[in-house]
């Protein structure tokens, strides 16, 4: 029931918001949860060396990888991507879901 509450308020504010964020402890269906909601943009994960190295040496150039944007997931591990976030989305009609499983500021 829990899930179905959250499907429907996260399709509710993606309607009205360029990113959204989903934190919260390790293995509780964050991930999960955003990829059945966010079907139409690919999935990709900061915990894979390549991606997270890929994002740390050249931001933009990740970003751009993503046109119409992309789920990520364990954003905490590339902090300076928020920023870079936020000019990407400025600028397009763009959509972005991130996740973390630790606390970490935006």
């Amino acid at each position: 029931m829990l899930s179905r509450e959250l499907s429907t308020k996260i399709q509710e504010l993606r309607k009205k918001f360029p990113i959204l964020t989903l934190t919260g402890p390790r293995q509780t269906g964050k991930t999960t949860l955003l990829k059945s909601i966010y079907t139409d943009l690919p999935y990709v994960s900061l915990e894979d060396i390549d991606n997270k190295r890929n994002a740390q040496n050249d931001p933009r150039g990740f970003l751009a990888n993503y046109p119409s944007g992309a789920v990520i997931d364990e954003i905490q591990n590339v902090p300076d991507l928020f920023s870079y976030l936020q000019g990407v989305v400025d600028n397009k009609d763009i959509h972005f879901a991130i996740s973390g499983s630790q606390n970490f500021q935006l």
